[in-house]
């Protein structure tokens, strides 16, 4: 490995367990819960804390690739073929782009299920449109539901799903909810299907924590849970005491790891230092002959803003 590769995969690593440890804390049931409560019809107005018991198994946190033919593994148990989402060790088909989380939420009525997809993102990107990337997240969800959720032409069977994206340094608070409409462009014939197939959720959190205000209940307790700013004693009180939410010896693990990366992560003052710094590493490894999608997974960056930078799209920098 030569010189730039390995300060690249180094200057990754702090940025990589931060992201790690911000996926888990995520990918907690008791904040899945909240986030549910907030953006699923079904659960408005429930107890988080009821909730959590609709969710099943435990969250898929970077497992599941999105490439076509991967999202899906099948095995042989007693006669019979199982399909479910591929889970392999993350050693396996390194630089795919994964889901952040991924699972299976069952209804109220104790038969159906809804797929459930949430992403972080540290801020929105800048060398492509973030709906555009859920769409084809969503899709995604979707598309690989055949022959593990419903086989053959039985789309009836097709499960509800959400991409929900919660998106950190925004300029205001804010949250979306994009979904399918039928207009009627001519006569008034209804056709069958579920409009309600295909959802995406945009969550946006301003760098300013707010208040303890009924409209922004889910935006404080994300806010609070992904914040650099705050001390752990801080965070775990915002979580602990205002959401009634139990902490667990691995939770407060987390939230001391997070806390702890992030004093040596990204901070405002040398923000431009090292984005150019990272500028100048991929542009240095694409030139010494390394493909992007090499570089993406080298310095855990997403193979889209890598390709930015090659193509002289990367932000301007004061």
């Amino acid at each position: 490995m030569d010189t730039e590769l390995k300060s690249a995969v180094k200057a990754a690593g702090t940025r990589a367990q931060y992201d790690e440890s911000a996926k888990r804390l995520l990918g907690q049931k008791s904040i899945l819960a909240h986030i549910l409560v907030k953006t699923v019809d079904e659960f408005r107005g429930m107890n988080p804390k009821e909730v959590v018991s609709y969710i099943e198994g435990q969250p898929y946190i970077s497992t599941v690739p999105l490439e076509t033919g991967l999202t899906n593994t099948s095995s042989e148990k007693g006669g019979q073929r199982i399909v479910g989402f591929n889970s392999e060790s993350g050693e396996l088909n390194e630089g795919l782009i994964r889901f952040d989380i991924v699972f299976y939420v069952r209804m109220k009525d104790g038969l159906s299920q809804i797929i459930i997809n949430v992403e972080a993102q540290k801020d929105e990107p800048k060398g492509y449109e973030i709906l555009n990337r859920a769409i084809f997240y969503v899709s995604r969800l979707i598309s690989s539901q055949k022959e593990r959720d419903f086989e053959n032409s039985s789309y009836d069977d097709i499960k509800r799903v959400y991409s929900i994206w919660v998106c950190m340094n925004m300029d205001e608070n804010s949250m979306n909810h994009i979904h399918l409409a039928n207009d009627n462009v001519l006569g008034s014939y209804e056709w069958k299907g579920k409009l309600d197939l295909l959802n995406i959720v945009m969550i946006g959190l301003a760098e300013e924590l707010p208040g303890h205000d009924e409209r922004y209940e889910l935006h404080r307790l994300l806010g609070a849970l992904l914040s650099k700013e705050l001390t752990i004693d801080e965070k775990l009180n915002i979580i602990g005491n205002e959401y009634d939410i139990p902490i667990e010896e691995d939770f407060r693990k987390d939230v001391g790891v997070m806390c702890n990366l992030s004093q040596g992560i990204e901070d405002k003052g040398i923000a431009i230092g090292e984005a150019r710094e990272k500028a100048r590493i991929i542009l240095s490894m694409y030139n010494n002959g390394f493909a992007a999608e090499q570089i993406a997974a080298a310095i855990n960056e997403e193979i889209e803003e890598v390709e930015a930078i090659i193509k002289g799209k990367e932000l301007e920098f004061a």
